[in-house]
């Protein structure tokens, strides 16, 4: 089968690329190879893409009309992963706009797509922070989540309502994952483990805002996309009409900002000097993701601990950055 992957040269994209192309998928990644960070980085992740068979790459900008026309052309497309999107909460406090092209604009042309090709599904990704400052711990896909307390929250917000509209009004499949705080290997350098992790390998102080005290739904990344692949798996049933759905993709367990960064000390064998700071605006203090809903109906079952993971990042960091 050939899957459409958006966002193919990003943290999530590429492992999952890797992953169908593993289990004998024709992958069609897309991405704009932004500067939001490190281009290098998202070429690198492509390199050991573009070797294995099954993999075809075109640089292009969901957000460009006539970009996914040409799209349109690619008749094979029967699936769409779609993880293309700016990201990051605190960018989006300096950088509106560009959340406003490529996750609104962005989106509503996947969608195009999709109803142009009439896909089988598209799996699409939402985030945790469409929660807020929700006080319901631990975070259900029923709870209200009308107050967004950043604009990246409220575009992927938006994006679920886009995309309810469209299976409503067009019959289009489609299942929007709610990510907790993913991590690992390739990960983006503008998350907190990574800037930790160089810094204090850098003998660096790192800023720890909210005390330390936040609390986050760490999930390691190879949960993320077997999540990811399940849902795939499993399109929404239509006997009820419905053919839009929603699932939480976390860890079921929150651990302490503090808790993180003792670890990665642990793991590089080096204390952290820090600056503890206040939380930042558009931070939420604590979340924590209520899975029963993936686990009873895609069968998802996150199995890497935080020590787990953080070990394989750091093998991963040093061998990756070694000089």
């Amino acid at each position: 089968m050939s899957i459409l992957v958006t966002g193919a040269a990003g943290f999530i994209g590429a492992h999952v690329a890797q992953a169908l192309i593993a289990r004998g998928e024709t992958v069609f990644g897309i991405d704009n190879l932004n500067t939001y960070y490190d281009v290098s980085l998202k070429r690198a992740r492509l390199a050991a893409l573009v070797d294995g068979a099954g993999f075809s790459f075109v640089e292009g900008d969901i957000s460009d009309r006539s970009v996914m026309e040409r799209l349109r052309g690619e008749r094979a497309i029967k699936q769409v992963v779609h993880l293309a999107a700016q990201a990051g909460v605190r960018y989006s406090l300096d950088n509106p706009r560009s959340y406003a092209e490529s996750n609104l604009v962005g989106h509503t042309e996947v969608l195009e797509l999709g109803r142009a090709l009439n896909t089988e599904h598209i799996v699409y990704a939402s985030s945790s922070s469409v929660y807020g400052a929700n006080t319901s711990i631990p975070f259900k896909e029923a709870d209200r989540t009308d107050a967004p307390v950043s604009f990246y929250g409220a575009t992927k917000k938006a994006c679920e309502a886009l995309s309810a509209s469209y299976a409503h009004l067009y019959g289009l499949p489609l299942t929007g994952l709610r990510f907790f705080t993913v991590y690992g290997p390739w990960g983006r350098p503008d998350m907190a483990y990574m800037i930790f992790a160089r810094k204090i390998l850098a003998g660096e102080p790192i800023d720890v805002y909210g005390d330390g005290d936040m609390g986050r739904d760490f999930t390691y990344i190879d949960d993320v996309v077997a999540g990811i692949l399940a849902a795939l798996n499993h399109p929404p049933t239509t006997d009820d009409g419905a053919r839009h759905q929603l699932f939480n993709i976390g860890n079921d367990r929150p651990e302490r900002l503090a808790d993180l960064i003792s670890t990665l000390e642990g793991r590089l064998g080096m204390k952290a000097e820090q600056n503890l700071l206040p939380m930042q605006p558009g931070d939420v203090r604590e979340t924590w993701a209520d899975i029963s809903k993936a686990r009873s109906t895609l069968g998802y079952n996150p199995k890497v601990s935080l020590d787990q993971g953080i070990e394989h990042f750091v093998r991963w960091y040093k061998d990756h950055f070694a000089a």
